[in-house]
């Protein structure tokens, strides 16, 4: 079929089986740049991937087989379940996680003695699967629950969505490689069909994850029973196929159908994964009611569920959603997870719909929930992301797995550890979410230090390098290198916070086609002829900024947020004047601005004194504020790294 993008320019479905990237739709507005033509070069991404490459790969393998969860695949091959077996029900999907970061690192930078774990651990998973292609260390054995029995709870499609999304990071990155890992997804995904297909079990998994795995599964392998098995499984949802729960099905988003629903609810984790399975579907099928459903629930969940770090999930009972504008600070759970989720889904929105508004959740959620989650030395994490912390925290012991909902220092492993390596194998893959090509040329949707090498549909060379020192500094120029045969565009992306940015273009031979202008936000748009050295910039303004909060969020009200570029500021004690210990003794002048000195973000601030009284609600308010003090805020991203500490990212103005 024939799509239409926002612009109306039409979209030509073509063979994208060669992009090497987590996403690649068979049709949409624009194509993911992957791996190989789109490489971090420097500054804040790179640095955290080297990190992720060096440190956080090797302490996850540490931990999947100290707590034995690698374990349960060689227990399965020996026939010995359901003794012995550790870990929660969806442990095997923390192995398949691993496996998919590994992947991806090893198409980004090859490593022989990588490259050999990743075939042991393969080799393991295919010594437990069973002749017909079922593969679980939970279910199905003497002694175990039987397949499929535990829809709600279970897992197991779930675990399996985890196996194929691995196989397919390693056909795209190692096409033809001989390790098994594809062939073993495949077959489960065989078995998968035959179970829950037309005329099999009607019903889903009560954690949305395989939808998305499926989709992707059938555009590597050309097989479309896998992408309609993911129609099946989106279709169904919500016609109450599972069994209810005390959280009632909005928990499983079983309770609305998808094309009904209006705004994201129940699990946070769970409610992207579905809306990033559905778009997937919506998509490959060119189903334009779907994908306006999807941004409605999109558009109405940003507006109303979402917290300013780009954080999604404020009840820790469930890691769900709360009701609209129900988003306390001091409660936020902002599980790491949903952001990465957060990120998928907005990501196939944007591939589907070249609207900038899914970039900038995408740029705050990266800064303000991906980097916030791993320490620096990225072998400790944070599982929520609370926005304010009350009491300073513990310290983990670095030899236990903690409790999840935990926030106040990051730990080394949980007992339920999906965090770790979902982060890693983000992080491994994120050039593939940095820019983007049509018929008409390039975008730049993330703004990071980059070579970019492409070629659009008619042959087009592209060749760009990108230089900045972003977040630290707004100025982003982008070098072409390679002369261009004819006219195209080249899209950059204005966040919504950039007023007053700047874009410049200075052509190489400093001819008469020099150009700049004031850019609002949204996208910005450079189309000529260009030659090698030619030279773009956009110059975004970095002075920090206040954000207030919507009236109607009942936690924040009288309070204000700082924030500079994509990055969310916090207040920690460590920073306050001597004599001052807890950040909620700190009422904010928001009559002066906040300042940058000494590349610091300094505000003023007053100590509120309040007397103690018997009952803690007056006639009159009885708070006393001492005399002003410039304090330093800290990007969210590096709270606590200087030990426990209180924090808050709302600073209350009264």
């Amino acid at each position: 079929m024939t799509l239409i993008d926002p612009a109306g320019r039409t979209i030509a479905r073509s063979d994208r089986r060669a992009v090497v990237a987590p996403v690649v739709p068979g049709s949409s507005a624009l194509v993911p740049l992957g791996v190989g033509e789109v490489r971090l070069t420097g500054g804040f991404w790179a640095t955290r991937q080297r990190v992720n490459a060096a440190n956080t790969l090797p302490h996850i393998e540490h931990w999947l087989e100290r707590e034995g969860w690698l374990a349960n695949f060689d227990l399965a091959a020996a026939g010995t379940l359901p003794e012995g077996r550790r870990g929660r029900e969806f442990s095997d999907s923390e192995v398949y996680k691993y496996l998919e970061a590994v992947a991806w690192e090893l198409g980004r930078r090859p490593d022989a003695a990588i490259e050999t774990r990743f075939r042991a651990v393969v080799d393991r998973i295919a010594a437990a699967q069973e002749p017909d292609g079922y593969l679980n260390t939970r279910f199905g054995r003497p002694g175990q629950e039987p397949r499929w029995s535990e829809l709600e709870w279970g897992h197991e499609l779930y675990c399996a969505g985890h196996l194929f999304q691995a196989a397919v990071a390693r056909a795209r990155t190692a096409p033809g490689a001989d390790d098994g890992l594809l062939g073993i997804a495949t077959r489960v995904a065989d078995l998968v069909c035959d179970v829950f297909g037309e005329q099999g079990i009607r019903s889903v998994c009560g954690h949305a994850e395989v939808e998305t795995a499926l989709v992707e599964l059938g555009r590597v392998t050309g097989d479309p029973r896998y992408i309609e098995q993911a129609r099946l499984f989106v279709e169904r949802r919500g016609h109450q196929v599972l069994k209810d729960i005390e959280y009632g099905r909005s928990y499983f988003q079983d309770d609305i159908p998808v094309r009904d629903a209006d705004v994201m609810r129940g699990h946070a984790v769970r409610a992207n994964y579905l809306a990033s399975g559905a778009a997937d579907v919506a998509s490959e099928l060119g189903d334009d009611e779907l994908q306006q459903a999807l941004r409605r629930q999109w558009l109405n969940t940003i507006a109303r569920r979402t917290y300013v770090t780009g954080g999604q999930g404020s009840h820790h009972q469930d890691e769900g959603f709360g009701e609209d504008f129900e988003l306390p600070s001091d409660r936020a759970y902002s599980e790491t997870c949903a952001g990465i989720a957060s990120i998928q889904f907005s990501w196939r929105m944007l591939l589907a719909e070249p609207d900038p508004a899914y970039a900038d959740l995408i740029e705050r959620t990266l800064y303000n929930v991906l980097a916030t989650s791993p320490s620096e030395d990225g072998r400790a994490f944070y599982y929520a992301n609370t926005l304010q912390q009350r009491v300073p925290g513990a310290v983990a012991d670095v030899e236990e797995a903690s409790l999840r909902a935990s926030a106040s220092l990051r730990a080394p492993w949980f007992e339920v550890s999906c965090c770790p390596p979902n982060i890693a194998r983000t992080l491994a893959s994120l050039d593939s979410y940095v820019a983007t090509r049509d018929a008409e040329g390039v975008q730049l949707h993330q703004y990071a230090p980059a070579v970019i090498r492409t070629r659009l549909e008619d042959g087009e060379d592209i060749a760009l390098t990108v230089q900045t020192e972003y977040p630290d500094d707004g100025r982003v120029t982008v070098r072409v290198d390679a002369d261009a045969s004819r006219t195209w565009t080249l899209s950059l992306r204005v966040p919504a916070w950039a007023e007053g940015a700047v874009l410049s273009v200075d052509p190489a031979d400093g001819s008469t086609g020099s150009e700049q202008r004031t850019v609002p936000p949204g996208t910005a748009e450079v189309t000529r002829a260009f030659r090698a050295g030619d030279t773009i910039t956009l110059q975004l303004p970095m002075a920090p900024r206040f954000e207030h909060p919507d009236p109607r969020i009942d936690g924040v009200r009288g309070s204000i947020a700082v924030a500079r570029g994509p990055e969310v500021l916090a207040l920690e004690s460590v920073d306050l004047p001597a004599g001052l210990d807890d950040v909620a003794d700190m009422v904010l002048d928001a009559s002066i601005a906040p300042v940058v000195r000494d590349g610091e973000v300094l505000v003023t601030l007053r100590p509120r004194s309040v007397p103690e009284a018997p009952f803690p609600y007056t006639p009159a308010p009885g708070a006393e504020l001492g005399d002003p003090v410039a304090v330093r805020l800290v990007p969210y991203h590096d709270w606590a790294e200087r030990g426990p500490s209180t924090m808050r990212i709302w600073l209350p103005t009264a």
